[in-house]
């Protein structure tokens, strides 16, 4: 069976994922992994990616591109995302990508990443009848799809991202209630979209603070997607992880058994933007997809 591969460049981190093809158009994991590399380190002071994160984040692709040369993939998609939409030299970027290893990263809308997020949604959970809200929450935006069963009703992007929100609030370390505070009401501010009549069913959030929240809730020594993926996630367990992370210098978070270490920094802000936007959409749970763009855009471009 034919094996395809998905890159998703992100501000914080670089997704990656091969999936073999089988009959009825369904999909068996070969690899799936993610690497920070903080391509959009200083991105919103300067307005550039900076030299050291453009070098490692090459050479996090260039290793993700061999490895699926060694599985002999039929085809490679790779996609960026917020910090590449912004960034004034992410032509400069995508050069240095394309001869480090001869992949073409596309720069796609907000809505499109919004589109594939959804799509990865539907063929991963089997989720009740009714309305649902799917949203990704990365390192430099949150996309937002509504829909109705396979129909997407509505999709934006918003320039909600966890490391913007750790840079401008110092929420890297232990923060003060007024520190909390100010971003937790910057968050509600730049989330003021989400207030026009939104009401979902059902609500799935997916990215690397959500799937995080749910791995510390496991107490998860070994990440295993197949106990965070369909993870219920109540508003008392957003609540508690806040408290956690707020009272614990980065140094500290890194010893939270199911936290990433290298996530440590911007965890704070990542679990205040899935607190917001449960806020926002008056919902007391989430449940957590552990598929996402990069799982979407395997079916979209690669699904028969």
């Amino acid at each position: 069976m034919p094996c395809y591969a998905a890159i998703d460049v992100g501000t914080n981190s670089v997704k990656f994922h091969i999936g073999e093809r089988r009959e009825g158009d369904t999909w068996r994991t070969v690899a799936d992994r993610a690497e920070i590399t903080r391509l959009g380190e200083g991105l919103e002071k300067s307005g550039e990616i900076n030299r050291e994160a453009m070098a490692r984040t090459v050479s996090a692709i260039a290793a993700m591109v061999d490895e699926a040369q060694r599985n002999a993939v039929a085809g490679i998609a790779a996609v960026g995302t917020m910090g590449m939409r912004t960034a004034r030299n992410s032509e400069q970027f995508i050069d240095a990508v394309r001869q480090r290893c001869g992949v073409r990263i596309e720069v796609i809308p907000g809505e499109e990443e919004g589109r594939l997020a959804y799509l990865a949604v539907k063929s991963g959970l089997h989720l009740a009848e009714g309305s649902l809200a799917a949203f990704d929450t990365g390192g430099g935006s949150t996309q937002f799809t509504f829909g109705r069963g396979p129909v997407v009703e509505e999709r934006f992007s918003l320039n909600v991202g966890a490391v913007r929100y750790t840079e401008h609030y110092g929420l890297a370390e232990a923060v003060s209630p007024r520190q909390l505070r100010a971003a937790l009401d910057a968050i509600s501010a730049d989330l003021a979209r989400l207030g026009s009549g939104h009401s979902p069913d059902v609500l799935v959030g997916m990215g690397g603070a959500v799937t995080n929240i749910a791995a510390v809730k496991h107490a998860l020594a070994n990440y295993d997607p197949d106990i965070v993926q369909g993870t219920v996630i109540e508003r008392a367990e957003i609540e508690r992880q806040i408290e956690l992370y707020c009272s614990r210098s980065q140094e500290d978070r890194r010893k939270i058994v199911g936290l990433q270490p290298n996530r440590a920094d911007v965890i704070l802000a990542g679990v205040c933007i899935v607190k917001t936007v449960m806020d926002k959409l008056s919902k007391d749970a989430l449940s957590v997809s552990d598929r996402g763009l990069r799982h979407g855009l395997l079916i979209d471009r690669f699904g028969s």
